[in-house]
């Protein structure tokens, strides 16, 4: 069973719950037009991560926004 995981930072309050459930129809139907296989093989996991936990460079994403 195939499983695309998607990360992304949660910001402005994240994602709604729309966002999240048609971003897992959109990549569902890819998934079926590239594989041609049926969309309940497909499974879809979101992941938003705080700033806080994401770093680049030994800076965490917050403070880099901060221009610290």
């Amino acid at each position: 069973m195939p499983i695309i995981n998607v990360k992304m930072t949660h910001e402005d309050g994240g994602a709604t719950k729309e966002q999240k459930e048609l971003l897992a129809k959109k990549l569902t139907d890819a998934f079926v037009e590239v594989f041609n296989r049926g969309e309940k093989t497909c499974v879809v996991t979101i992941e938003e991560i705080s700033t806080d936990n994401y770093a680049i460079g030994g800076k965490t994403i917050t403070n880099i926004r901060k221009g610290d």
